[in-house]
């Protein structure tokens, strides 16, 4: 009788229906579980059936049936994983968790095939490998080396304890992203008198009032959410009131703040960097920052620590002169003697509108979402000649949600995107893109529309006016953008290759961190900005102060982003296992050598740093100042071309995006830029050598 139910599940199962788009209305979290159990029984059962059926392996009766193989459970697992971050709930999330160590386990045991193994092998060193396209040839490749990767080498018992280590990683590395998500959403602060809202601007407070409303409460409701939390460190007078957000901000799933103890990610974060170095060191490397290093572009480990150590070199005496500029100003002008974690914000904020008469707030009304889209779009016609439209005939997870469709100038369809702008309860903070479904050639020898997930955490519309957005909001959003195009515009039609599949993780950002630069264009900005009253584009003497102060506290923001990446890979270069993981020392060490503000004792910053923790950035969050070298530097041919030069455009289009990971990103880089990266252009564009 269980069978028989289990059967019928299975059946109406919508997670198992691949006819079209996500069903996402449909999809349950008693789902997940008999979807993920079903796909990998077929998976194994197609495995042995492949390796069974034929004694001479080839591209088509091997690789290929095992690229559609692994799209399929990744197009089953995609909408799961994506809803665990924008609709989390506690049903979805004890789903979504009973099927990691399933997935783990499953990637661990194809990686350790040694039958799988030696067909690819064999096909490797076969006369046939010769007659394959480049793509194809790198899969191989890239199979071969994951092979390795995944303990191939090592004998039974080192196997067994490297597939539980895989496993308990990725439990622990949900938990970590979990704590952040119940410690940010569990704190909030009601204000009830109108005067503690003094500085805040009308936007911010509304945002607030609607918070409040929204659940049932009366006056202003302050959350942790990035737009909330911005807005009062940037604006508040109250100093008190700053200083309690940011304890709570810097302090979530620690040992320290209002919720001390109750998530505190420290015991974690010590197992995922000893469970790391152990992985590491069974696949016979030093250590896990030399395994990372691996399948990046990067050679070495003391290559990645030279490019940082250089680049703080040249930015540390900016970043101290800001600070000396803003202390000063503070002081002076404002008659505060000693500035805290809690002021710089606040006070750098001041500071931008006294030197160049410009605030982000000022701004927003000039970046109503609708002109921003729309503005994007035409940046991307003018590029690349791709036509972008909207759709309201898809189900979506939230009713804010959007859905796009690119077309080229053929009229044919490109790529598909979802757009989820706004923070909410129970989603995951910050920005990024994710595949829903990636691009392939299917059976009837048709094209697979890739589809993609964009998603932010931007403050949402207010009454009947658009959502209006800051400038660092576009950025952002641009950013995501440039992901997305990577995903969608690929014209290579093999999975594991196709768009960001197969891509160095220091090259990936490079389409992302590439469009931000139009953002800063006069031509550009004319697209993207219309006041949502008027219409009118920004002014050009509010473009010509927006271009003076683009660099304001550059030195700083660099020095940060570079302890960050100096902190990152540390603690994964130097983990001993005597000592343990080191994590506030190395912390300490870093401050000490990059740089110019040291935050009060309490403050958890790694507690929250999830890109390291539980994202894709071990060990390799230096990625995004490599990836900006990268990106500086193609932008800087279209300032010599002309910032809409189609050619330049169709070029990076065809050279770069379409490629997806079926070459190597530098072979690529030089295609489009006939040399080697220089890093000039980013020293240049950051304000760290003059233009």
């Amino acid at each position: 009788m269980n069978n028989i139910k289990g059967t019928h599940k299975t059946m109406n199962n919508p997670l198992l229906d691949l006819s079209g788009l996500p069903r996402f209305s449909l999809i349950k979290a008693e789902h997940v579980e008999p979807a993920i159990d079903q796909v990998l029984a077929d998976c194994r059962a197609q495995v042995e059936a492949l390796l069974a059926e034929n004694t001479d392996y080839t591209w088509d009766n091997l690789i290929q049936p095992l690229e559609n193989m692994d799209e399929r459970l990744s197009r089953v697992w995609s909408p799961v994983s994506h809803m665990n971050s924008v609709v989390n709930s506690d049903e979805l999330r004890a789903s979504y968790n009973a099927c990691l160590g399933k997935l783990s386990n499953y990637g661990t045991e194809m990686g350790q095939h040694a039958g799988l193994f030696k067909a690819y092998q064999s096909i490797a060193k076969g006369e046939a490998y010769h007659r394959l396209d480049r793509a194809q040839k790198k899969i191989i490749d890239n199979s071969i080396r994951d092979f390795r990767l995944s303990g191939i080498d090592l004998n039974k018992e080192q196997q067994a304890r490297y597939k539980a280590l895989m496993e308990e990683l990725s439990t622990l590395t949900s938990k970590f992203e979990e704590h952040i998500l119940d410690a940010t959403r569990e704190w909030n602060k009601i204000i009830s008198d109108e005067a503690d809202l003094a500085g805040l601007p009308d936007s911010t407070q509304a945002m607030a009032q609607q918070s409040a409303l929204q659940r049932e409460q009366e006056g202003w409701l302050f959350t942790l959410e990035f737009p909330s939390y911005l807005g009062v460190m940037t604006y508040a007078d109250d100093r008190a009131f700053r200083k309690e957000m940011y304890t709570a901000f810097v302090t979530r799933a620690s040992d320290q703040g209002p919720h001390a103890g109750k998530w505190d990610n420290t015991p974690l974060m010590e197992e995922i960097l000893a469970l790391r170095h152990e992985a590491a060191q069974l696949l016979s490397f030093e250590n896990y920052a030399e395994r990372s290093i691996a399948t990046k572009m990067a050679v070495s480990t003391s290559q990645v620590m030279e490019f940082l150590s250089d680049l703080a070199e040249r930015s540390l005496p900016i970043a101290t002169s800001d600070l000396g500029e803003l202390r000063a100003f503070a002081n002076e002008q404002h008659g505060i003697a000693d500035l805290e974690a809690w002021d710089i914000v606040y006070y750098g904020e001041k500071l931008r509108q006294h030197k160049y008469s410009i605030s982000q707030e000022e701004i927003k009304p000039y970046f109503p979402e609708h002109r921003v889209i729309a503005g994007m779009f035409g940046v991307v016609e003018k590029l690349y000649g791709l036509n972008i439209t909207e759709s309201r005939r898809v189900e979506t997870w939230h009713k804010d949600v959007r859905f796009f469709e690119i077309f080229d100038k053929d009229g044919l369809l490109r790529g598909q995107f979802y757009l989820d702008l706004y923070a909410r309860q129970f989603k995951r903070g910050g920005a990024w893109m994710d595949e829903c479904i990636v691009r392939k050639l299917t059976d009837n020898g048709s094209v697979q529309t890739p589809v993609a997930y964009l998603t932010c955490n931007f403050s949402s519309r207010l009454g009947d006016d658009p959502a209006l957005f800051t400038h660092d909001e576009v950025l952002t959003l641009f950013h995501e953008f440039g992901h997305g195009l990577h995903h969608m515009l690929t014209k290579v039609n093999y999975p594991s290759v196709s768009g960001i599949n197969g891509v160095a993780w220091d090259a990936v950002e490079l389409p992302s961190q590439f469009m931000e630069n139009w953002c800063w264009e006069r031509d550009a900005l004319a697209l993207i900005s219309g006041h949502y009253q008027s219409g009118e584009t920004l002014p050009d003497e509010m473009f010509d102060k927006m271009i003076a102060a683009k660099n304001f506290q550059s030195g700083m923001q660099m020095v940060r982003q570079l302890e960050f990446s100096i902190f990152d890979f540390r603690i994964h270069l130097e983990f001993d296992p005597k000592k343990g993981a080191a994590i506030h020392e190395i912390l300490d060490d870093v401050r000490q050598q990059v740089s110019v503000i040291n935050p009060p004792s309490f403050n958890r910053f790694p507690h929250s740093f999830s890109h390291i923790f539980s994202g894709g950035y071990s060990a390799g969050y230096y990625s995004y100042k490599w990836a900006e070298v990268l990106s500086s530097d193609a932008f800087s041919l279209f300032e010599e071309k002309g910032i809409f030069d189609r050619e330049t455009g169709l070029n990076f289009l065809s050279m770069i995006l379409e490629q997806g990971g079926s070459r190597d990103p530098m072979e690529l880089f030089i295609d489009f830029r006939g040399r080697e990266p220089q890093i000039d252009a980013l020293l240049r564009h950051s304000g760290i050598i003059a233009a």
